[in-house]
């Protein structure tokens, strides 16, 4: 039997409702695909009762929070082994908590970065890699807890459109849950490492002769009219389990804000989480100031990019996907309006960065001994750009949000190593110039005057060339 829960905090409840991000419309429930059925638009979850509870000290109320979660590190009940659920009363309630599915996600580590610290010029820059959860990205967090309301709502049936890393998650969790699972993925355009995931959870997978936001458009057509739910970031309850990296984060520096957190940008979700969490958390009394909170994109698909610059962020300026970072090879993100929403109220920057600008950060990542997906490494390379802008100054505070692991995505890290990633496309120019972070396996004879050699020339300071 599981040891029961610890510490209940008085401080507040998660009774949560819906509101349209577009007309503002609140109700108690929300259609299947997700949509405000006034307006269409997205809808996010809401906590009415907080704004009740502003007569009690904010500081009483950001004290019982803190010292509840920090109590529940050294429970061991299920729910509290969990780097989500144990920050339950910032979560939408489930009628049993300890019904929640759970893979023991979040609880990732901050790691410094001393070596890319050297290389920008940044003295106080970290890295909460979130490719150390259970299926190896960031999704975990959010899937917990809207696989949990799917089990709970009665669905047999769970679906996803996705990049890569959503179909490993949701897969996972379904199985985890008892539940079914049907993927939906575009058709030579995912690493197989991450397919592979969804296959040995025994998803029903299906590949489509479309990209990333035909098979999305797609599951919208499914869930209105098979009883299948929706499992993409466009569910709410996806974001609000994602939000919790920022409350973990948080907690792991003391409560201090950093001065800037640094996301990659596919289909915006998790910047948008991230920006939500950290507006709740101003609003709990948590943290008195907020971090910016920045967006960076690959230029193949830089969306939000040009919404911004095109549009004033207005509408959406879509555009044909095209990055070896596949993760955010996305061209009509969802949640593009949220994310303007946080960069607003964060006072944030969003930026693009080239194919080579990726691969060199993502070699500059993994010299730490770390390692990221190619998608993660947009925020390092963003952060150069960032720098040589103004925005970001050498002596501020910089989060890194790496959103997923190195073993996502092996074939990149080979082609890049063997120099063939940019072999045939327009970057190949720019091959030369990255030569010194290729570390390629050298085939030897099996003698020990052979190693010996190897290893005094890569001794040399200019083995790299």
């Amino acid at each position: 039997m599981p040891h029961s829960s610890t510490s209940e905090p008085r401080a507040c409840q998660s009774e949560f409702r819906f509101r349209c991000i577009g007309c503002g419309d609140v109700g108690d429930r929300a259609a299947q695909d997700f949509r405000c059925g006034r307006c269409q638009d997205l809808l996010e979850i809401m906590y009415p009762q907080w704004g009740k509870a502003a007569a009690r000290s904010s500081a009483t109320r950001a004290d019982d929070l803190k010292s509840a979660w920090k109590q529940r590190r050294l429970s061991s009940s299920a729910i509290d082994l969990s780097g989500v659920w144990r920050f339950r009363e910032i979560l939408p309630a489930l009628e049993n908590a300890e019904q929640a599915i759970t893979l023991r996600e979040g609880n990732t580590p901050l790691y410094e970065m001393p070596q890319c610290a050297r290389i920008t010029g940044v003295p106080r820059l970290v890295a909460k890699h979130q490719g150390m959860n259970p299926t190896g990205s960031f999704k975990d967090t959010g899937m917990t807890v809207a696989a949990s309301f799917a089990r709970q709502a009665g669905f047999r049936w769970v679906a996803c459109a996705s990049t890569g890393n959503t179909s490993a998650s949701m897969a996972a969790y379904a199985a985890r849950g008892g539940l079914r699972s049907l993927v939906l993925v575009p058709e030579g355009k995912i690493s197989w490492s991450k397919l592979s995931q969804a296959l040995d959870y025994s998803s029903v997978t299906c590949q489509l002769r479309t990209d990333f936001d035909g098979c999305l458009r797609l599951l919208q057509e499914l869930v209105l009219r098979a009883p299948v739910y929706q499992l993409n970031s466009i569910n709410p309850f996806r974001l609000e389990g994602q939000k919790t990296l920022a409350f973990e984060l948080l907690e792991q520096l003391d409560w201090q804000p950093p001065d800037h957190v640094i996301v990659p940008g596919g289909n915006l979700g998790n910047s948008s989480a991230i920006g939500k969490a950290l507006l709740e958390m101003r609003e709990l009394g948590l943290i008195s100031r907020l971090p910016k909170l920045s967006v960076i994109q690959a230029e193949g698909a830089n969306a939000l990019v040009r919404t911004l610059r095109e549009a004033g962020g207005k509408r959406l300026v879509s555009v044909e996907a095209e990055t070896r970072a596949t993760a955010i090879r996305i061209g009509n993100p969802a949640s593009w309006k949220k994310a303007v929403h946080v960069l607003e109220a964060t006072a944030g920057a969003c930026e693009q960065v080239s194919e080579a600008e990726i691969a060199q950060a993502k070699a500059e990542i993994g010299a730490e001994g770390i390692g990221c997906e190619p998608a993660s490494a947009v925020t390092l390379a963003g952060l150069k750009k960032l720098l040589k802008q103004g925005f970001v100054k050498p002596e501020e505070s910089v989060v890194l949000v790496l959103t997923g692991n190195l073993l996502k995505d092996p074939d990149y890290t080979i082609e890049f190593h063997r120099d063939g990633l940019f072999q045939g496309t327009l970057h190949g120019s720019e091959s030369a110039a990255l030569k010194s972070l290729r570390h390629p396996p050298v085939v030897l004879d099996a003698t020990l005057d052979a190693v010996i050699r190897t290893l005094e020339q890569a001794d040399q300071p200019d083995s790299h060339g």
